[in-house]
């Protein structure tokens, strides 16, 4: 009996919820878990900066079944799944858990995103992972150059750092993104995923809203998170300004509890070993 995640990923969609089943797949990793990616890049980078051990590529959800045995356990996060598929998945696998439906709010592998007392960089801005329409580039144009750090995104275009340059006082790769997302007093991302993984290391972020993604704004609200939404550059930099100066206090924030599946999962592969042997 095997556990699989599965995680939508790709130049569109960014490495959200590659963040997240990398985040269940190290609290899960006494049983060995595959991460399946839709995307091989995003494979690699959980395996190279998030902690995973094992990785596939399956470009699309309903194409797990080419590896997966009926009775093994699947956690997936994916928008291609609806009702029927749904039914169909549960039948085949022993468990199923859905990020977003059994498994929700804020999923952060608080093993790498560490509290951090001495955050070395000032001021960090991330956009995103993926930018495929250069949103970002329509943001930045004709502002000019501020002190303050961009990471870049994994799916960011080759050469836009190029543009970058005569934006921002520092271009970040994005292989030092966990270093940077740990070191950053004062983040701005439009990425909700992003700044959870700031608030675990006790930082300081502010949410700007992408007009090409949706947010889940009860939890946004729950947190008290701030956010600006979605302008130039010089708007966005004057009101990240403001509200660091008296950044509010951020509440209730708490990260899901996966003790209560790693046991269910514990006991479902028990049982099955000891069908086995008998």
């Amino acid at each position: 009996m095997q556990v699989y995640l599965y995680a939508k990923s790709g130049h569109t969609v960014g490495l959200d919820a590659t963040r997240r089943c990398a985040a269940i797949a190290n609290a899960l990793k006494e049983f060995e878990p595959i991460l399946c990616t839709s995307d091989f890049r995003a494979g690699a980078f959980a395996k190279d900066y998030l902690g995973v051990k094992k990785y596939v590529n399956i470009d699309v959800v309903r194409n797990l079944h080419n590896i997966m045995q009926r009775r093994d356990i699947l956690i997936y996060e994916t928008p291609e799944v609806n009702d029927a598929m749904r039914r169909d998945m549960s039948e085949f696998c022993t468990l199923l858990y859905g990020i977003g439906e059994e498994l929700n709010e804020i999923i952060v592998d608080e093993s790498i995103y560490t509290k951090n007392k001495n955050p070395s960089i000032e001021k960090t801005i991330f956009f995103g992972d993926d930018d495929y329409h250069n949103l970002f580039l329509g943001i930045i144009e004709e502002s000019k150059k501020y002190d303050i750090n961009l990471l870049m995104g994994h799916y960011f275009f080759l050469g836009n750092e190029k543009i970058f340059v005569n934006h921002f006082s520092n271009i970040i790769d994005e292989e030092e993104y966990v270093q940077t997302i740990q070191n950053s007093k004062y983040l701005l991302t439009a990425s909700l995923q992003t700044a959870l993984e700031s608030l675990a290391c006790g930082n300081n972020p502010v949410l700007f809203k992408r007009v090409d993604k949706s947010y889940d704004e009860e939890l946004i609200k729950k947190l008290n998170l701030p956010v600006i939404e979605s302008g130039n550059l010089k708007e966005l930099i004057n009101q990240f300004e403001l509200i660091i100066k008296d950044y509010p206090t951020i509440a209730n924030f708490k990260c899901t509890d996966l003790s209560i599946i790693l046991l269910e999962i514990k006991e479902k592969i028990e049982l099955f070993n000891k069908l086995v042997r008998m």
